[in-house]
């Protein structure tokens, strides 16, 4: 045991002895041979790149990645699939969160898909990345544009162009800018110094090219787009744009065979089959026109446009049952689409009987509608949707809810005179006919009564308005957008009380045609309905000429965005035009110093307002402009209004000169004041979208 332990003892002070004795060897276990030494520093030296490169490996695999999903970005960005460069740039991203062409092209992306504000989002992002870029700081200026913050565009387009005043983008960005403004005019002179500079730049000529034929300028633009097909000849979007260009000054063959050029250079561009199927459309090769159609369903059945197109293919080769089927399909996979939606009721109140079961169909989501809206108090919304509605269905039950909501806005004889006319359907109930007794009742008082007339005989509408469109305007989106939307404008006018909408063929060939059938139809003035629109919003034109002359009389205009867009810019041009038109009633009869006239608070009479009393028969339509024109001694006496009916109204009679010549049946007429009409105004829908699309 003792042996043991001495033996452990000796065995741990030789171990101590040796740790000792390896603390002070040197640091490399050789002889200090100048040989021996260089191979233990290259030792050491490759074992640290070893470790080195062991750290930097997994960044440098990364940043290799990154790259692979950037470059597949740009190629889908190349051909146009902005969802999958998307997809890509967001990986590229989430591995390299501070790449900053990633990023900037992630934002170009967002801003192709009309995203604007994860576009700037991501814009944004990338000039914190690259302060110096230019073309980062050109893309926030588009994307401010598309959002509407017009100022701080202008601010930043400034700031570039104070730097490099010749920078192309920016040239881009402030012609983009004075068309968001509204301002065409400077924006062709800034195309026009921008091309004298890069006389061989495609988007600038194509650009000045599509202001110039917006503005009517349709041989100018043609110089500029022949121009940009010379320097670029293999070019697929030159093409496309010339055949867009050469469509909108009615040279259809030759924008055919430009989009089949282009469709030859790049097979399955989308936006030049649409077109193509439009110019089919438009040259009357409906069934080439449908067949294309075809082919864009079987490939996105959520193509609206081409569901669209389809119909009104078959509404033209007069298949009106076909275009029915083909609009209530489109209908059922998006029911709110305002433009199939007014030419499938078109058609049905063109093509089939007041009891067809499919006018009662369509005219049940109106008044679904309606009800919807009066429970949010939108009754101006509400009345719109009820008047489509009995529009198709005359005899629909739904008439009684649009005669409450008339009772509420003060009318109870119109009121009264709905709630008879459902009497007289035989489609009263009860409560019905004790609403008829109670309101005949309470009107035993009225003027009306007092005079002892009929409110529903003596309304007589003075105007004949006919509403056209020209069958070559076609906006970008729609095909005879101008004819869908004259139809809205002609139902609307339809519950006009003073204006009379004339039945006649919406779509005209050309202006002689239309002045025409007006003329020969005895109408006072008839009216050619233009649109331009984008994905998201509408602008309605309607030019008012006389009808016995052809000269311009006015021009009204309407801008609106959002949903029911159509619906909201057609009633803006029927109340721009109902306001602008003289008044103008009738002397139904008088009582010594008072007179009756067929007009009341419902037609815009009001307390105290003096009219003109015009012999009968001699006012006539101005030459030009919207005026009715007698002579002095045509106009016999002053009507000033004492007393307001709904229907009718009764004033105090003023003779001229000597002789009282005032008798029933005269005209009465308020000539509206010569005052500066504010006019609604914004840029070109249409015209933006292409712009913002040009690549």
């Amino acid at each position: 045991m003792i042996l043991f332990e001495r033996t452990s003892r000796r065995d741990a002070e030789a171990q101590r002895s040796q740790r000792i004795l390896r603390k002070r060897e040197p640091l490399f276990p050789f002889s200090a041979s100048p040989s021996n030494l260089r191979f233990a520093v290259r030792e050491k030296i490759f074992q640290l790149f070893f470790l080195i490169i062991l750290l930097l490996l997994p960044i440098a695999l990364e940043a290799q990645t990154a790259a692979v999903f950037f470059e597949r970005g740009k190629s889908h960005m190349a051909n146009e699939n902005w969802y999958s460069a998307v997809e890509a740039f967001l990986e590229c991203l989430r591995i390299n969160p501070a790449h900053a062409e990633g990023t900037a092209a992630l934002a170009e992306c967002y801003y192709e898909l009309a995203e604007f504000d994860e576009a700037l989002n991501w814009v944004r992002k990338a000039r914190q990345l690259s302060r110096a870029n230019m073309s980062v700081a050109n893309l926030e200026v588009f994307t401010l544009i598309a959002l509407g913050q017009l100022d701080a565009a202008s601010a930043l387009v400034s700031q570039i162009l104070s730097r490099e005043p010749y920078n192309r983008e920016a040239l881009f960005a402030a012609g983009e800018l004075d068309i968001a403004r509204n301002k065409p005019s400077e924006a062709i002179l800034r195309y026009r110094e921008a091309v004298r500079r890069y006389p061989d730049d495609r988007r600038l000529l194509i650009s000045l090219a599509l202001v110039l034929v917006s503005m009517g300028d349709g041989e100018s633009a043609i110089q500029y787009i022949n121009s940009a097909l010379t320097q670029h000849p293999e070019d697929y979007r030159v093409f496309y744009y010339a055949a867009y260009i050469y469509s909108q000054n009615g040279r259809l063959s030759e924008a055919i065979r430009y989009a089949q050029r282009a469709l030859h250079h790049r097979p399955g561009h989308e936006p030049t089959q649409v077109l193509m199927a439009t110019l089919r459309y438009r040259n009357g090769e409906y069934e080439e026109a449908a067949r294309l159609c075809d082919i864009a369903i079987a490939a996105d059945r959520n193509n609206m446009s081409a569901w669209y197109l389809k119909g009104l293919s078959f509404v033209r080769m007069r298949r009106t049952a076909e275009a029915i089927t083909v609009f209530s399909n489109a209908l059922a996979i998006n029911e709110m689409d305002e433009f199939i939606r007014a030419a499938l009721e078109e058609t049905l109140i063109t093509s089939t009987n007041l009891e067809d079961p499919r006018r009662a169909r369509w005219a049940t989501w109106h008044f679904n509608r309606a009800r919807s809206f009066r429970q949010r108090n939108l009754i101006e919304q509400a009345l719109f949707e009820y008047q489509r509605g009995l529009r198709l269905n005359p005899f629909a039950r739904d008439r009684r809810e649009y005669a409450e909501i008339l009772r509420l806005q003060g009318y109870p004889a119109r009121y009264l005179e709905e709630l008879r006319f459902l009497q007289d359907q035989g489609i009263a109930d009860r409560s019905l006919n004790d609403a008829v007794e109670t309101y005949s009742s309470l009107l035993s008082n009225a003027l009306f009564r007092q005079w002892q007339v009929n409110p529903t005989e003596i309304i007589e509408r003075h105007w004949k308005v006919a509403v056209f469109s020209m069958a070559g305007q076609s906006s970008f989106y729609h095909a005879d957008a101008g004819t869908v939307a004259a139809g809205v404008i002609r139902d609307l006018l339809v519950h006009n009380r003073n204006i009379m909408p004339m039945n006649l063929e919406l779509r005209q060939a050309t202006f002689s045609q239309s002045f025409r059938q007006a003329r020969e139809a005895g109408a006072d003035y008839f009216m050619l309905v233009s649109v331009t629109e984008n994905e998201r919003d509408i602008a309605i034109k309607a030019e008012l000429f006389v009808g016995r002359t052809g000269s311009p009389a006015g021009t009204f205009y309407t801008y609106r965005t959002g949903t029911d867009r159509l619906r909201d810019a057609s009633r803006g041009i029927v109340s721009q035009l109902s306001s602008s038109m003289p008044l103008r009633g009738r002397l139904l009869m008088r009582r010594q110093g008072q007179a009756l006239i067929n007009k009341g608070r419902a037609d815009g009479i009001q307390q105290d307002a003096v009219y003109d009393v015009v012999k009968r028969g001699r006012p006539q339509t101005a030459n030009e402009g919207l005026a009715l024109v007698y002579s002095n001694d045509e106009l016999v006496g002053k009507l000033t209004i004492t007393n307001v009916d709904e229907e009718i109204a009764i004033g105090s009679l003023a003779r001229f000169g000597f002789f009282d010549r005032i008798e029933p049946g005269d005209e009465i007429i308020l000539q509206p004041e010569k005052t500066t009409r504010q006019t609604e105004s914004a840029a070109n829908p249409e015209l933006r979208s292409l712009l913002r699309t040009l690549r």
